[in-house]
């Protein structure tokens, strides 16, 4: 069970990056989305409008919207596992890690920036996700992340 939720937590640190970058996209996008999908002026406006159906394209984008709510929802559940769990990490070395790698930096990128080789950083980054995964004893509980599909 350890072993799927040190999986579980690697693949959210290395996912974490782009899904906090699509969250914020997603939240912006879905402001104005939908907008003028009806007509307003001429004859077409006093027309019946067709409701509730596949063909109308009001249902069609509340649909979609709905969607992509869920998705956000999902994003936003997997990232607050680990932002949950930072203040487990006491290490300073860890913590710069771990945040380099939360920004989507690469080992090489930070074992540069650090002055570490990049096998370095992976051992850093492993002992991250034991002391996360220790934390979260069962995280398969939280959120069933075996389906979802790593970026990288």
């Amino acid at each position: 069970m350890k072993e799927t939720a040190s999986k579980q937590i690697e693949s959210i640190l290395k996912d974490y990056h782009w899904m906090m970058n699509s969250i914020k996209i997603l939240r912006d996008s879905m402001q104005d989305a939908g907008e003028g999908l009806t007509v307003q002026y001429g004859i077409e406006a006093t027309l019946p409008k067709p409701q509730g159906v596949t063909s109308d394209p009001i249902f069609k984008e509340v649909v979609r919207r709905e969607k992509r709510y869920k998705k956000i929802a999902q994003y936003e559940e997997k990232v607050q596992i680990i932002q949950d769990r930072m203040a487990i990490i006491q290490d300073d070395r860890d913590f710069e890690v771990l945040h380099w790698i939360l920004e989507g930096k690469s080992y090489r990128w930070i074992a540069l920036h650090m002055g570490l080789s990049h096998s370095h950083i992976g051992r850093i980054k492993d002992s991250i996700v034991n002391q996360i995964s220790v934390y979260v004893p069962n995280v398969t509980e939280v959120t069933d992340l075996s389906k979802s599909k790593s970026a990288c």
